[in-house]
């Protein structure tokens, strides 16, 4: 595989270039397995792929990721992938759902087409439409089950960056009333129901602990300092960058299986907000403790109430792996996708 754009030799530990090829390989293995099915997670022993049809609230990684492999090879029949794939997340766009971010936003990035560009606008407005001015944000939605007006810390990361394009104002708003929620002092909570005018009420699912919440947050504001300009949330959140390796699934049961994919996603949030050293310390501990031989990110915990893969290959965890490696390599800008 040979690279289309090439990486800066300055500063850059050869071991990234040769972890980046190695996840992009092992997305075009992906690719072969589940044809035209979106993968979910991957068994650690034999590496073979649960998948899901429409791609859940997962497909927009598994687009991103196909995006980079194009990106890194130049390669038609690559590219020819990703767009497939895209054009498969168009159905999302109607769906009640603030996980439309996860999905269109990772989905269409770093698309380079026309058409990308229009279903990215789309989702955009969709979220716009979505936006409940006395909530004073996009609510969970209804698509995946459960009560509607819900604020869920998974449903801030794309949808800021999304609503930046169409109404700064929306976007700014939802993402601080998530703050505001879920960094409560008196109830740190990832996810809060809302029960009557200016009442919210915290949910036990997830949990207090859980490993992605801080990280899913710490991406938003991210986003959030560079298309909103908001630098005032980088003292806001500082304690959500204080990862120094990867957390277990569940901070409050310590005995709980990793989640190397939460470390995947803060690295990206820690290069989107400069802090280069921090974020390749995690990538370096990724990399050399948890990237199988075939370049699929390990110990990844999908659900750990459930027992639902929790010590595999996830999806996202193999994108922002890669999204992280890419960006330190040069293949992207940080705040491309």
């Amino acid at each position: 595989m040979s690279a289309s754009q090439p990486c800066s030799e300055v500063g850059v530990p050869r071991w990234t270039r040769t972890a980046l090829e190695s996840v992009l390989e092992r997305a075009a293995v992906t690719s072969a397995q589940v044809a035209d099915r979106f993968p979910l997670f991957a068994d650690p022993g034999t590496g073979r792929w649960t998948t899901t049809g429409r791609g859940s609230w997962t497909g927009g990684f598994w687009a991103g990721l196909l995006w980079l492999r194009a990106r890194y090879t130049g390669d038609t029949g690559d590219r020819e992938a990703a767009v497939r794939c895209t054009d498969r997340l168009t159905d999302w766009v109607d769906a009640d759902t603030a996980t439309r971010g996860l999905i269109l936003w990772y989905g269409t990035a770093l698309a380079d087409t026309s058409e990308a560009a229009v279903l990215q606008g789309r989702a955009a407005h969709a979220c716009r439409h979505a936006y409940d001015g006395e909530l004073g944000l996009v609510p969970w939605g209804s698509a995946f089950g459960g009560p509607r007006l819900l604020a869920r810390v998974d449903g801030v990361p794309g949808v800021v960056p999304l609503l930046a394009t169409v109404d700064a104002r929306a976007a700014e708003s939802h993402l601080r009333r998530h703050l505001e929620l879920c960094l409560d002092e008196d109830a740190i909570s990832w996810s809060w129901r809302y029960e009557r005018p200016g009442s919210w009420t915290p949910c036990d699912d997830p949990p207090p602990g859980w490993s992605r919440g801080p990280a899913w947050l710490l991406l938003a504001v991210a986003d959030a300092v560079h298309h909103l300009e908001a630098d005032d949330l980088k003292d806001a959140v500082r304690h959500l960058a204080d990862m120094r390796a990867v957390p277990p699934a569940d901070e409050g049961h310590p005995e709980s299986p990793l989640d190397t994919s939460a470390a995947a996603i803060t690295a990206v949030a820690l290069l989107k907000l400069g802090h280069t050293d921090r974020a390749v310390a995690l990538l370096d501990e990724l990399v050399h403790a948890h990237l199988s031989a075939d370049g699929g990110l390990l110990d990844g915990c999908y659900d750990l109430a459930s027992g639902t893969a929790t010590r595999h290959e996830l999806i996202w965890g193999n994108f922002f792996l890669a999204q992280a490696l890419a960006a330190v390599t040069g293949l992207i800008g940080p705040h491309e996708a």
